[in-house]
């Protein structure tokens, strides 16, 4: 056999040359000098992230409403010791120094809230997934823009370091037009175990988690339309938790494709790749988790380099969707996380379920509402 047959299959060798790493910023954004007053309308768990970024930032949070009282007493005490705290989020709309609302309670919960504060001249802050019904998201988008407000969700994802690098990697042309998204997740999400506010949720990874990588692909992935998704949702007997613990998707576009595949009850060996091929060049993160992804890894023709990354997700990602929000209202301009965008990635995320109850390949945006509830 010749040197040459021997070489079959095999990529060429390529020489290693380092590199210095490419000017790309993708730490959160503050506004210069706007610091308004803010309201929490719910409590929850993830709360405690918002509350935490905001306190980091200096920005005022300076009223809590919640359905149990003793949880927003509970976060004013933790956090914001000057704060009021009502029983209901109407006292709140009617205070003129508040010109902020950071809602998050579940969508079916926090649409009529949102509906509401966006009547009475507030900026809003969803938290996600922002709708449930894309109709109805685009009459809200519609309603912030009559009452001359923001309207922004809290995709958090955005501003973690990984996701925000790649982002702002590919607008700045830095691995040319994007050929293929890959993201690759085995994951230990077996505390969803018992919390019946996650095991009701038949389509828990593919919708209530997934929906971060649905809106990172938007984001990586714009400029480019999205054709239709194939997806899959399996539970198998093992599993300790109700939802199906494995979850893929496959989105088509003109000329590049994205690849989603979960793993959410690995309990051993957890591993988080993203890699981003384009026409010039490829990036890649890794780490054993989503709050951990210390460096990015750049591969371009004339060389490659590994990036340190600051920050993680749960800090530069909440301290990202409010920072963003704010720098947007003092600017004049729609936020990169404003509502209108969001439904971009809702649209994959909604063809997504669709595709897996189905088994056939769903175009994209023709899919208007989802449930969440059990199958």
């Amino acid at each position: 056999m010749s040197e040459e047959e021997d070489d079959y299959g095999l990529s060429p060798t390529k020489e290693i040359v380092e590199i210095d790493a490419p000017a790309v910023d993708y730490r959160p954004q503050a506004p210069k000098s706007y610091r308004p007053k803010i309201a929490m309308i719910g409590t929850g768990g993830i709360s405690e992230f918002h509350l935490k970024a905001y306190r980091k930032c200096g920005y005022e949070v300076a009223a809590f409403a919640s359905r149990t009282r003793s949880k927003a007493e509970a976060r004013r005490d933790e956090f914001y010791p000057e704060a009021e705290v009502y029983d209901d989020f109407g006292p709140i709309l009617e205070r003129d120094d508040i010109e902020v609302l950071d809602i998050t309670p579940h969508p079916a919960d926090r649409l009529p809230i949102v509906k509401e504060a966006l009547k009475a001249g507030k900026h809003v802050l969803s938290q996600k997934p922002f709708v449930l019904d894309l109709n109805e998201g685009e009459a809200l988008v519609k309603l912030a823009q009559e009452n001359g407000v923001k309207l922004a969700v809290n995709q958090n994802g955005r501003w973690a370091p990984h996701f925000s690098y790649l982002r702002n990697a590919v607008a700045n042309g830095v691995i040319g037009r994007v050929t293929s998204l890959d993201f690759n997740l085995q994951w230990d999400q077996t505390w969803i175990k018992g919390t019946s506010e996650f095991e009701s949720i038949h389509h828990l990874i593919l919708f209530d988690f997934a929906v971060h990588w649905f809106d990172i692909t938007s984001q990586i992935m714009v400029g480019q339309d999205p054709t239709r998704v194939l997806a899959s949702a399996v539970r198998y007997e093992e599993q300790v938790y109700g939802p199906p613990a494995l979850a893929a998707a496959i989105v088509e576009y003109p000329g590049a494709q994205v690849r989603l595949s979960f793993n959410a009850h690995a309990t051993l060996g957890e591993e988080d790749v993203t890699t981003v091929v384009g026409t010039k060049g490829t990036l890649r993160t890794r780490g054993p988790g989503l709050n951990e992804q210390p460096t990015m890894e750049v591969f371009l023709k004339e060389g490659q380099c590994k990036v340190p990354l600051e920050s993680c997700w749960f800090d530069a990602g909440f301290e990202g969707t409010m920072g963003e929000l704010l720098c947007a209202i003092e600017e004049g301009r729609e936020p990169n996380n404003s509502a209108r965008s969001n439904l971009r990635s809702l649209e994959l995320c909604f063809a997504a379920l669709a595709s897996a109850d189905s088994g056939q390949p769903v175009e994209v945006g023709s899919v208007r509402t989802v449930s969440t509830g059990p199958s």
